[in-house]
């Protein structure tokens, strides 16, 4: 059997870290065990998809080294849940029902007050032809419900139903069918609700495991006996933790709060995203993993815990500049380009500032201190301007190299006396015009016995 896994947000907002968890999961999963991933949009709700975010999506996807074999939307997939509903009708497995919405809250309310449970009694099931005929005379359109299969001969004598499954994250789980109400699968204007579209899917595409957030743990009892329903074998399920804000918060695509495209705008390394959003709330590490395949190869779903993970962006921060910092110039290259960042030079001094990097685009500054001017920063006190000149005196001739620097403040030292901060700091406020920055004995071979006379004070 091979591997075959799903992605299926709904395309009405930008994705987040917390998404991409699951996709990453997902992902890494097919990776390891040599599968197939389907990026399927949960889009029935017309109203609210937009294709302009699933275009979205899929770029967030494929810049975080996601790419789905497959790409389905279920807006075009229709038919399929109208034959799986004419399935389940004529098994008695789903029927109409015509409260409204003020009424089943009503009852909802009346059953709390008695310290009931507030499930649903399947009262439409008493409804007769002509009762059901005089409900819509009176304009009632119905929604239908999916009985569950908690009872044995009576539908009204519901009785305790488990339903078991050895969860590839969680390990062993059990949901008790008889405590939930038969959730509604079709709305009264013929929409569909997720479990539905999902399942029929699933069952359509071979999806042979299920991975998501634990906040679906209940729907997978659910949904399992709807698989039964439809006479086909359930996929393997696996539910890992969600991820929340520092302050216990729920991350939200409609907020926007660390949507992918944001990280990615900010310079956050894509890396970094995946790096943090497997690793966090497992037994691992959270540490800079370089690719796809190295994540892929530890991958275990089984070491998450069972909790909610708080993310906090400022370790993106640090992961960020861990990949930098170790990235060759071959992975950059390309990239740096649009920066500006070209020619014979380009390698030399990538070597040379990738460790002063917060985020790639800082390589932009660093390339102009070295090619146009020092920043415009702290000025020399008169007594450090004096020194720097005296200094730029005793520059070597050309070539330089890497240890040119060296030679030539060793000259200085003997010459002024001056030593440590007091002979360093003159010289690089002079050459950059910044108090920390990239190696100088790196730096000065970029800039030339002529670029470096050209910033004499």
């Amino acid at each position: 059997m091979t591997v075959t896994v799903r992605f299926a947000p709904s395309p009405t907002g930008h994705i987040h870290i917390g998404n991409a968890r699951t996709a990453l999961f997902n992902w890494l999963f097919a990776l390891k065990n040599k599968g197939r991933f389907i990026q399927r949009f949960d889009d029935t709700d017309i109203g609210r998809s937009k294709q302009e975010y699933a275009d979205g999506i899929l770029y967030d996807l494929h810049w975080l080294g996601i790419f789905p074999d497959a790409v389905d939307y279920q807006s075009r997939r229709f038919d399929t849940y109208d034959a799986a509903v004419e399935r389940l009708k004529a098994s008695g497995r789903l029927y109409p029902c015509y409260e409204t919405a003020e009424e089943l809250e009503l009852k909802r309310k009346v059953q709390l007050s008695r310290r009931l449970p507030p499930v649903y009694g399947r009262e439409a099931l008493k409804l007769t032809e002509a009762e059901k005929a005089d409900l819509e005379g009176e304009g009632r359109q119905p929604h239908w419900r999916f009985l569950l299969p908690n009872f044995r001969t009576d539908p009204f004598e519901t009785e305790r139903t488990e339903i078991h499954w050895n969860d590839v994250v969680r390990g062993e789980e059990t949901v008790d069918l008889g405590s939930l109400s038969d959730p509604v699968l079709v709305r009264a204007d013929g929409t569909y609700l997720y479990t539905l579209p999902s399942v029929a899917d699933d069952i359509d595409m071979g999806v042979s495991h299920v991975i998501r957030g634990d906040d679906h743990v209940t729907n997978t009892g659910v949904q399992i006996a709807l698989f039964q329903a439809l006479g086909a074998e359930p996929p393997a399920f696996g539910h890992h933790n969600l991820l929340t804000t520092t302050s216990g918060e729920g991350l939200s695509k409609r907020t926007g709060a660390l949507s992918i495209s944001g990280l990615r705008e900010s310079g956050i390394e894509p890396m970094a995203i995946a790096s943090l959003a497997v690793l966090i709330g497992t037994s691992e590490n959270v540490s800079a993993v370089r690719t796809m395949e190295e994540l892929a190869e530890n991958f275990d779903p089984a070491s998450t815990s069972k909790s909610a993970s708080k993310f906090d962006p400022a370790e993106l921060g640090v992961l960020n500049r861990v990949l930098l910092h170790a990235m060759p110039f071959e992975e950059a290259q390309t990239r740096l380009l649009a920066f500006g960042v070209d020619g014979e030079r380009a390698e030399p001094f990538w070597l040379a500032v990738r460790g002063n990097l917060d985020t790639l685009a800082d390589a932009q500054k660093w390339w102009r201190i070295v090619n146009e001017s020092p920043e415009q920063g702290e000025q020399l006190s008169d007594e450090d301007r004096d020194f720097v000149g005296e200094a730029f005196d005793l520059l070597p001739e050309e070539p330089w190299d890497g240890s040119t620097w060296k030679t030539w403040t060793g000259q200085v030292r003997e010459k002024t006396g001056r030593k440590g901060k007091a002979l360093f700091m003159p010289l690089r406020l002079a050459l950059t015009g910044l108090h920390s920055g990239p190696e100088l004995a790196d730096l000065l071979p970029l800039l030339g016995r002529e670029g470096t006379l050209a910033r004499r004070p």
